[in-house]
């Protein structure tokens, strides 16, 4: 392996090659060194992987562990009013996505039964109706309008309070704390009184289900009295916020994708057959879900490097998604493209539970939107859009747009 490559002080996260496109200097890097140390803002020598193959060998290893108690949490980029470094915590029960086996094992299989794909098709017809709802609410608007209020944030919130059994009446207080969760800068004081009311929140509502349930996923869960109280609301926690920030970055930044790649947009309005494809390939070409840590529980030798018991490891998913080892012209949209083996949903035994239901809200939304709205278009310039590069699911904070 070549030394010559500079390391990076901090996560490179400037958006310098586009809205759509990894930032250059971690792209730069994957080509010349795909495992790669970094130092974090305190000093602190970690490690940052961005090829295809290597990142999904760290996604699958599980000695690179999700356990964040195993040692120091160091925070790879500046985060105002936050310490670069922290001290571990103790696991927050139900949060399965923090675990290792056995727990993460124990939890995530409660709940494979309600996420298999035959289940997710059974839903499908609620799923679209859903939409066109929405569809409907925002064809009554004066435009312009705002695409994240008004659709890409509604609809897979809606989706997942009718699945889980939240009230969407609640969905202000929710949306508001998973908010201020998912934002990097905001101070450790806010993040966890955002934490601290969705779980009261959360509490009270898997006990009144355990009292008496109805027919959600929730309530499903609550009838099992292996589960306490503090991991239905860990879990719920998780579902709730995995279930409508993933979805809702897509549908919107997807949309902003499309608009800005007018070709590849006729291509899909003259072809809805090729909207499974595209909505693949929009997920390799985005991977809002970038960054992922794990923690090396032993040495481990990854590509060409041993990374050291204890390392804190950083993965890029959208580099892996963009190496061209892997995908030919990775940084060309191309709703054509056969996608096989994109890692944006995760790899591993923590690959997305949620991903059926995340596909079939997306090709529903797509679908809908270009069949409703034909001639919808930007109601601002495109580098007037602002980007969600503040949080730690990107996308955008609105989508103003209008049509005829």
């Amino acid at each position: 392996m070549s030394q010559t490559v500079s390391v990076p002080q901090g996560l490179p996260m400037d958006r310098d090659a586009g809205p759509f496109d990894p930032p250059s200097r971690i792209t730069g890097l994957r080509e010349a060194r795909p495992v790669s140390p970094m130092l974090f803002p305190d000093g602190h020598e970690g490690w940052l992987i961005t090829g295809y193959d290597v990142v999904r060998q760290v996604m699958a290893d599980t000695r690179f562990s999700n356990r964040q108690d195993l040692g120091v949490i160091h925070v790879p980029y500046e985060t105002p009013g936050m310490p670069v470094a922290a001290e571990p915590s103790p696991q927050t029960p139900g949060l399965f996505i923090s675990m290792d086996p056995p727990d993460h094992t124990r939890l995530r299989r409660k709940l494979t039964g309600a996420f298999t794909v035959k289940r997710m098709k059974q839903l499908e017809e609620g799923i679209i109706a859903i939409t066109e709802q929405q569809l409907d609410e925002l064809a009554k608007l004066t435009p312009p309008v705002d695409l994240v209020r008004e659709f890409a944030l509604p609809v897979p919130s809606l989706v997942i309070c009718e699945l889980l059994g939240v009230p969407y009446a609640d969905r202000e207080t929710f949306q508001e704390n998973s908010s201020k969760f998912m934002v990097r800068d905001v101070t450790l004081e806010d993040k966890m009184a955002a934490i601290g009311a969705m779980f009261g929140y959360l509490a009270q509502l898997v006990t009144a289900k355990r009292a008496d349930p109805g027919e959600d996923i929730l309530s499903d869960l609550a009838r099992d009295e292996d589960l306490t109280i503090e991991e239905l609301s860990g879990m719920a926690f998780l579902l709730l916020l995995a279930g409508h920030e993933t979805t809702a970055n897509m549908l919107a930044l997807g949309t902003f994708a499309l608009l800005e790649h007018p070709e590849q947009l006729a291509e899909l309005r003259g072809n809805p057959d090729l909207l499974p494809d595209a909505v693949e390939e929009l997920m390799r070409y985005l991977s809002v879900a970038d960054i992922f840590f794990r923690y090396a529980t032993e040495d481990i030798e990854l590509g060409g490097e041993t990374i050291p018991a204890g390392a804190t490891v950083v993965v890029s998913l959208l580099a892996a998604n963009r190496d061209p080892r892997r995908f030919e012209n990775p940084d060309v949209l191309d709703v054509h493209r056969k996608v096989r083996g994109q890692v944006a949903f995760g790899h591993g035994i923590h690959q997305c539970l949620g991903q059926q239901l995340a596909r079939i809200e997306m090709r529903a939304g797509f679908e809908g939107l270009l069949r409703r709205f034909p001639d919808l278009r930007l109601a601002i310039p495109a580098d007037e859009v602002k980007l969600r590069t503040n949080m730690h699911i990107y996308g955008v904070h609105g989508l103003p747009v209008t049509w005829a």
